[in-house]
């Protein structure tokens, strides 16, 4: 049975008024993380407290999954700025972060279908201090185990 709310919309009563907006999931911890593009959006849009800390500070691999076709893209953050936010923030800003074949997804299917589609995980996170090229030897090492070069997303 379908109710339209023209119909109880009198009855209802406001139960309570959130203190702050709400504003996405609380942050899970490193090893739990695995968001939609909209979910990386809100935390970015609305500059969610825990989440920007956790991600800021943080040099990381990375995977982003396409959920239709299966593929995947794994990436690094191993920049001194912003680190891990500042790179999921490049591809909330445009949805491909300038890698050559998510580009090519926007430009062929449009942002709506990253938007729509894509999800981004944590597959290793590092402190500050750790050295770039450990970080690109394990991105290597996951492009490798999950044959993300020869059957997804990564082009090098």
């Amino acid at each position: 049975q379908v109710v339209f709310a023209k119909k109880v919309f009198d009855d209802l009563e406001v139960e309570q008024i959130l203190p702050s907006m709400f504003d996405g999931i609380d942050f899970p911890g490193y090893d739990r993380v695995r968001l939609s593009y909209e979910q990386l959006s809100t935390i970015i849009h609305r500059h969610k407290r825990d989440w920007v800390a956790a991600l800021e500070n943080q040099k990381a691999v990375y995977l982003i999954t396409d959920m239709v076709s299966g593929k995947h893209y794994v990436g690094s953050a191993y920049g001194e700025n912003g680190m891990l936010l500042q790179r999921w923030t490049n591809y909330v800003a445009d949805g491909h972060g300038g890698n050559k074949l998510l580009k090519s997804i926007v430009e062929d299917s449009g942002i709506d279908y990253v938007m729509q589609n894509f999800q981004y995980a944590i597959l290793e996170n590092y402190n500050a201090r750790v050295d770039k090229h450990i970080i690109l030897e394990r991105e290597s090492w996951w492009k490798e185990t999950l044959g993300s070069r020869a059957f997804g997303l990564n082009a090098n």
